[in-house]
């Protein structure tokens, strides 16, 4: 029970920080000053010492936030591998017949979607975040130029949509597990609620994070 409590939490953590990311994102609407001001804001690189400053030193705050979420990604995974390999062992072995509780696509697929969610996502952080500058000459002085360099290539925004598309299927079950796990599925009411808010969120984030791709492919950005 502390591991699936452990998951729904970790869970919440990495959706809260889809959801910043994805307003984030959409600064590029606004332009290139916009963009790059709140890139370097999280960082600490800007004249007002950056987001949380003085409560925090200048550039203290995105280290803190990187290893919150490294370690409800590492949490999140390993109480995962440890709740699949218990479930096996209970299955036991030879038997000859398996019957699917999980009924979505979502559910059926959540753990091998979550080794490809985190594999596309320690690419994503190497390219805009750990080391741009191999990816884009200058990427790290001009977030907006990276962003359009990066996604004016059709295969990149291709590859993009699909590891999205993973991503949200993930977050479709994951939500609405989290919140069972939290007690929160008590009648078949509030299960609807509940499946229609995972659905809600997993399609919020599927178009919030797409239509910037999308619009900078076609021209519409920069």
């Amino acid at each position: 029970m502390v591991k699936k409590f452990t998951m729904a939490v970790t869970g919440l953590i990495m959706i809260g920080f889809l959801l910043m990311h994805m307003y984030g994102n959409l600064k590029m609407f606004i332009g290139a000053e916009a963009f790059d001001h709140y890139a370097h804001w999280l960082k600490g690189a800007t004249e007002d010492g950056g987001i949380l400053y003085p409560i925090m030193p200048a550039g203290t705050f995105i280290w803190v936030f990187r290893f919150v979420l490294v370690l409800a990604v590492i949490l999140h995974m390993y109480c995962a591998l440890d709740l699949t390999r218990r479930s096996r062992q209970a299955a036991g072995r030879g038997y000859q017949h398996k019957t699917r509780l999980a009924q979505t696509y979502a559910a059926r697929t959540m753990r091998w979607g979550g080794v490809i969610v985190l594999l596309g996502l320690i690419v994503h952080l190497l390219q805009f975040t750990i080391i741009p500058s191999s990816f884009y000459e200058g990427g790290a002085e001009s977030p907006y130029k990276m962003v359009l360099h990066a996604f004016g290539q059709v295969w990149f925004v291709l590859i993009y949509a699909v590891w999205m598309a993973l991503v949200c299927l993930h977050i479709r079950h994951g939500f609405w597990s989290a919140f069972a796990t939290l007690g929160l599925n008590l009648s078949p009411r509030s299960r609807g609620i509940l499946n229609g808010l995972a659905v809600f969120v997993a399609v919020v984030l599927y178009v919030g994070f797409m239509i910037m791709p999308v619009s900078v492919l076609f021209g519409w950005i920069g």
